[in-house]
């Protein structure tokens, strides 16, 4: 049996994780949900297809879901469906294959942070949430 020096300390690190994947998305949510108008105007000008419903999916993945996930409620499916949302948020507003410099680089760097992401949020749907969560009592 191998033993890692995190093994005792999983269950804190799960939580750390969690607050730390979430904490951007929470808060970017609350944006969009006190100025709905503006994210459903910047949904507009993405291209995005039914502007005001993809405005809603936003801050219900980033806001509701956000706090779910750092609660720990449901985790691996809502982690699995997070991913997939993030995957989305940067194909469609980070395009960088159809920019020039220096906007490319700079979406670049932005799709790339949310592939990053994603890796996480894969990590936690297979690791699950730990103790200390909803789903852990």
């Amino acid at each position: 049996m191998r033993y890692s020096l995190f093994d005792g300390q999983r269950d804190i690190i799960l939580l750390i994780a969690r607050v730390l994947l979430m904490t951007l998305f929470v808060l970017s949510g609350w944006a969009k949900l006190t100025g709905f108008e503006g994210t459903v105007g910047y949904m507009t000008s993405l291209g995005a297809p039914a502007p005001m419903l993809a405005a809603a999916v936003a801050v219900i993945m980033e806001f509701i879901v956000g706090i779910l996930l750092i609660l720990g409620f449901y985790t691996r499916p809502l982690a699995f469906l997070f991913a997939l949302f993030v995957l989305g948020t940067g194909l469609l507003g980070h395009p960088f294959w159809n920019m020039v410099d220096p906007e490319r680089a700079a979406n670049m760097t932005q799709f790339l942070k949310n592939l990053s992401i994603c890796g996480g949020l894969l990590v936690l749907a297979v690791s699950g949430p730990g103790r200390f969560s909803v789903d852990g009592r």
